[in-house]
């Protein structure tokens, strides 16, 4: 692979990191103009299109990266067969939104929000399409310059809006703005490199019927994730009420902002898992436990930061949602699981084990929606935040009982060392930052708490000089498989 792709595949990073930056703080601003009951019905309209976006993809996105990467030679023929395939989704889609908020009995606000939104579903759905495309070919600067430039329009025409006339309907419009541009400007840019047959559909059965049966595996796998991602906004609306969804949305949006860090790594680490596997186990096995130890020095200062000081963080939303500041204190943990999950995914996907991690994925799932059905009537809104800690700790446990299978004789006991000294550091400087907090105030008890943290990673030799530059070197490599860079999702906002 080029170094001019590697360069590539870092501007789409950094410009997921962009946009997921320029969605968090706009969410803040929505947040802080709207009502809770407000903010939770945007959030949820969303969240309903956001679960049925896998049906209108259906796991077609990632087979036309893989084969058009495989054979540029018939990409033309894939792209329009692909496009025929989707369209039908895409309108089953938009009809499954439609049906399952009017079941769900929401409100006619609601019912309008999900309306505008499936429009905004059915303009990514064509982008997904158009960009991957791209990203088979190797192409990604487009994909990037696109990704900020949409949020950029949404992010402005919301602003404006909520400026000149606040309004839900208005932030839902500039959502489909934004999405609108992405889909004509991802397009373009494929009838650019392989002509304007590739937004005619073809429909041919042979064809179709392999390339839907290739998908199904994936839209299984999107489905699953997105479910047990949303599920709880849902739950949370038919139990409590939209207010609820607005304090949850506030903790949820400010736990899942670090995301794309273990994503942006994994990027960089799977081309490596998949040449070793198999080939050379010893290697293997110091990369994963590399990248444990690397997601690790990450996720502990995050998780316990947030945590030691969640009433501040939650007051920049506004007065409206202080009562998020205890559910963002326990679901900010989910992240440990969730971190130390992306290598696990990672190995299995690049053994061929993409059934087990499908699997896993389905039953996460299952877990966390029944316990939100169980805990929510009980404890209310927190209830929420401890579905997603007991399902993602199954899905990162449930993972790594086969990670064994694919490297035996890792070094356990090391690692078991490693995860206690990293996270007792992050709980260390969470118990002097809640000690500091109430001296020296928020904004500076930050950098001390960095220092502390830092400190005890050295004292405890969790971190050495030496290891640091090999980690230069594994991110930095020149080679990076850009089919893998991170997966292609909706308009974040």
């Amino acid at each position: 692979m080029s170094v001019s792709v590697a360069k590539n595949a870092f501007y789409l990073t950094m410009a997921t990191v962009g946009q997921k930056i320029m969605a968090f703080f706009y969410f803040l601003l929505v947040a802080n103009v709207f009502l809770k009951e407000q903010t939770g019905a945007y959030f949820l309209a969303l969240s309903i299109t956001t679960i049925f976006s896998v049906v209108a993809d259906f796991g077609i996105t990632p087979v036309v990266i893989r084969e058009v990467a495989k054979r540029p030679e018939g990409a033309t023929q894939l792209v329009r067969r692909a496009l025929g395939l989707k369209l039908p989704f895409v309108i089953l889609g938009v009809l499954g939104s439609l049906i399952a908020v009017q079941l769900l009995g929401y409100s006619l606000e609601v019912k309008f929000l999900v309306l505008l939104a499936a429009l905004v579903m059915a303009e990514d759905a064509i982008s997904l399409l158009y960009f991957g495309v791209l990203r088979g070919l190797h192409i990604l600067r487009f994909e990037s310059f696109g990704m900020m430039i949409g949020e950029a329009i949404t992010v402005s025409l919301g602003c404006l809006s909520l400026l000149i006339h606040p309004s839900l309907t208005f932030l839902v419009l500039a959502l489909v703005a934004g999405s609108l541009f992405n889909a004509i400007f991802s397009a373009l840019q494929v009838v650019k490199h392989l002509g304007w047959q590739t937004i005619m559909p073809i429909f041919d059965f042979a064809g179709t019927k392999k390339l839907l049966k290739t998908a199904t595996p994936f839209a299984l796998a999107g489905g699953f994730s997105k479910l047990y991602s949303y599920i709880d906004s849902i739950l949370l609306a038919a139990f409590i009420g939209t207010g609820a969804v607005g304090i949850y949305a506030i903790a949820y949006k400010m736990t899942y902002a670090f995301q794309f860090l273990p994503m942006a790594f994994v990027a960089a680490v799977y081309p490596g898992m998949s040449a070793l596997v198999g080939r050379d186990t010893k290697k293997l096995g110091e990369l994963f436990e590399k990248s444990i130890w690397y997601l690790l020095i990450l996720v502990a200062p995050i998780s316990f930061g947030i945590f030691s000081v969640a009433p501040d963080v939650v007051r920049l939303a506004g007065k409206e949602y202080v009562d998020a500041a205890l559910v963002l204190q326990a679901l900010v943990f989910v992240l440990i699981p969730l971190f130390l999950d992306f290598p696990i995914g990672s190995l299995l996907n690049a053994a061929d084990k993409q059934a087990t991690k499908t699997t896993i994925m389905g039953l996460t799932m299952v877990i966390n929606t029944i316990l939100n059905l169980v805990l929510i009537p009980i404890v209310g809104i927190i209830g929420a935040a401890y579905a997603a800690e007991a399902s993602f700790w199954f899905m990162f446990l449930a993972g790594l009982y086969f990670v064994p299978k694919i490297i035996p004789g890792l070094p356990w006991k090391n690692l078991n060392w490693l995860f206690v000294k990293i996270i007792g550091s992050g709980a260390v400087m969470a118990a002097a930052t809640l000690f500091l907090r109430p001296f020296v105030g928020f904004f500076l008890v930050l950098p001390i708490a960095a220092i502390i943290y830092i400190a005890l990673l050295f004292v405890t030799r969790s971190v050495r000089i030496d290891q640091l530059k090999d980690l230069k070197k594994l991110v930095l490599r020149k080679k990076v498989d850009v089919t893998y860079v991170e997966e292609i999702t909706p308009t974040d906002a």
